[in-house]
């Protein structure tokens, strides 16, 4: 009896309600389920969220894609700080003051005042035959030096970079070793050097160290070299000279474009904006609104002195036409017509780029065969 009673409860404690055709099978499918559904949707939730991120992110860089033409013209000081690139200091862990950390154990660091408030950092490294003589002298021997019978390069550097880069102070090295006297220094705003960057000051700055020179060098030629945007200033500066008729001996341009909007046209970093409705209007036209000019194609034809241009086939910031269409510019040109205009490329298999030039065996002939005749020029 207890049996039976206590079946009889068991049986009145199930839910209500008429018994269904496998009923008995519905607690394990209801079971089954929620064990079944999360291994279907976990890779579809991981996927969906990954595409989410991946929409988010589009959007996030289309924003800044658009949203930067429109701060460059609203902030042309952002322009203009790509232009001059001043603020990029490498390599970074050098002392200015300290050129024989360099190599350079035959330079003297000076500094010179173009104008009030602002200072420029200089460095003049002797000839290569000179070396020995240079061990532990002072800044009046090597002022004094520059009036002894070798020739005296004025390089002005490009964007970017102290006057203690790598390429550059390679190339100081092998101009010392050909008998150069090289000064060089960086323009206000750069390395060490106090101010605020413009063409103007640029141009003003090699002003003062090419006359800095010249009241040293007595009657030794002076050839002023500039690379990459320092061809923009070394144009400008020779220009400046020719109208006051105190020309240097030669103007050499390394890897130089014709004018700054061309160059910002080609450069790399315009790449992804150069098919970006208005470009012109939103990138170049500010930085000739900020001043920034930089015409070779229009100083050269108010030069009047020898002209050689260096060109890399492969040079991927400055490209190799716009040099050549710089030099079929200035050749014809009335102004060069008692003197040599010379273009000397150098093939793309060289692998000289943008600034290893220095590097060819060929150099050394290639100034000695042009320099020397301009050597001759000016001596006559």
């Amino acid at each position: 009896m207890r049996k039976r009673n206590e079946s009889v409860t068991l049986e009145h404690e199930r839910p209500a309600g008429p018994p269904e055709p496998g009923c008995s099978l519905r607690p394990s499918l209801r079971l089954a389920r929620p064990h079944g559904e999360p291994a279907m949707k976990r890779p579809l939730g991981r996927r969906y969220g990954l595409w989410f991120r991946l929409r988010k992110l589009l959007i996030w860089l289309l924003g800044v894609y658009i949203a930067i033409p429109f701060l460059v013209k609203i902030c042309p000081a952002i322009q203009v700080k790509l232009v001059f690139l001043n603020f990029v200091r490498v390599p970074y862990f050098i002392d200015l003051k300290r050129p024989q950390d360099q190599g350079l154990n035959h330079t003297y660091n000076y500094y010179l005042q173009p104008e009030e408030d602002v200072t420029i950092g200089v460095w003049h490294t002797v000839p290569g035959a000179l070396w020995k003589d240079a061990q532990g002298k002072g800044q009046p021997w090597y002022e004094d030096t520059l009036g002894s019978n070798y020739p005296v390069i004025l390089y002005l550097h490009g964007n970017a970079g102290t006057r203690g880069g790598d390429h550059r102070v390679e190339l100081y090295k092998v101009l010392s070793s050909l008998g150069y006297h090289v000064v060089t220094f960086d323009y206000r705003g750069w390395g060490d050097s106090v101010g605020t960057p413009s063409e103007r000051g640029m141009t003003y700055d090699a002003l003062h160290v090419f006359d800095w020179i010249k009241a040293r060098s007595g009657d030794n030629p002076v050839y002023i070299w500039g690379h990459s945007l320092g061809t923009g200033v070394a144009t400008n500066l020779v220009r400046r000279l020719c109208e006051r008729e105190t020309p240097p001996d030669a103007l050499i341009l390394e890897s130089p474009f014709t004018n700054i909007r061309e160059e910002a046209r080609s450069h790399p970093f315009s790449v992804i904006y150069r098919y970006f409705p208005g470009f012109d209007w939103f990138f170049l036209d500010t930085i000739t609104m900020s001043g920034i000019k930089f015409a070779n194609d229009e100083n050269v034809k108010y030069i009047s002195c020898s002209l050689l241009i260096l060109h890399a086939e492969d040079d991927p910031v400055v490209p190799f036409h716009l040099g050549k269409k710089l030099y079929n510019i200035a050749a014809p040109s009335r102004s060069f017509r008692d003197y040599k205009v010379q273009f000397v490329p150098f093939h793309r298999d060289l692998g000289y780029r943008h600034k290893y030039i220095y590097r060819s065996p060929e150099l050394p002939r290639i100034l000695r065969e042009f320099l020397g005749k301009s050597e001759h020029a000016h001596h006559h």
